[in-house]
């Protein structure tokens, strides 16, 4: 298996695991990162989802170009675009999800680290959109992505001259919430899902897929489904449980119904 999976009290752990490869991902990562991501979207029993890489050295080197440049594949499959859907192309997943980038976070590494929610990296991770070096361009929104998430000058550096930045850098523009020692990355990181997974998940799902679709909205539609949304959740089991938990002064219980 090259991408392992954990569950526990509700946080989903993915761990893209060729580390011998600086876990850069081939055909056969991507496919079971596909269904990886489907299951955390599908199963009732995640709350959040923790993204990462086996060993100390790479989050992900992105796509293994090794194994998928000199086998372009028949053109047919272009227009196959429902099929292998992942978290950064086209996957809805509206579970909140975080990183933990504990190394080189560069290529389909960098705009896998796009599509997630929160992001913590350790002090020595380093961030790049490197493909254009190899006459390529980086797909699965990382040209799409970037522009919406860093000052268009830096996104435009990445993006253009393939360089990179190291983590103090990346936090300064606010592509990563925090920076830790590599000791501390994990605990970091669970610490935001353990958190995450405690409130109640119908709102946070209800919050991301918000916050996600207003870059498509007018603002006056956005409005709408937002008040849509929210009598929704006030018709929730957890809405109830959360005002009474508030006016008993103890903790809540949510169940996400």
């Amino acid at each position: 298996m090259n991408v392992d999976w954990e569950l526990e009290d509700g946080v989903a752990t993915l761990t893209i695991n060729r580390p011998e490869r600086h876990n850069a991902m081939d055909a056969d990562t991507y496919e079971e990162l596909s269904q990886a991501w489907s299951r955390v979207r599908d199963d009732h029993d995640v709350r959040v989802a923790v993204i990462t890489g086996s060993g100390q050295k790479s989050f992900s080197a992105g796509a293994d170009l090794k194994s998928f440049i000199p086998s372009p594949g028949d053109l047919s499959d272009f227009w196959n675009t429902q099929r292998g859907q992942l978290l950064n192309r086209g996957l809805e997943v509206h579970k909140p999800v975080v990183a933990a980038v504990n190394g080189y976070c560069l290529g389909g590494g960098m705009t896998l680290l796009l599509a997630t929610d929160l992001r913590v990296a350790a002090s020595h991770a380093t961030f790049g959109l490197s493909e254009v070096r190899r006459g390529l361009l980086p797909g699965n929104g990382g040209t799409q992505r970037v522009l919406e998430q860093l000052p268009h000058p830096i996104a435009m550096e990445l993006l253009l001259l393939g360089e990179t930045m190291d983590a103090p850098t990346a936090q300064r523009w606010g592509l990563v919430n925090r920076v830790v020692a590599a000791d501390e990355l994990m605990t970091t990181a669970y610490d935001y899902a353990r958190r995450l997974a405690e409130l109640p998940p119908l709102a946070v799902q209800a919050c991301k897929e918000l916050a996600l679709r207003s870059r498509d909205m007018d603002r006056r539609s956005g409005l709408r489904l937002e008040q849509t949304m929210l009598r929704m959740l006030q018709f929730t089991e957890d809405s109830r449980e959360g005002v009474q938990a508030f006016s008993e002064k103890r903790a809540a219980s949510f169940q996400g119904r």
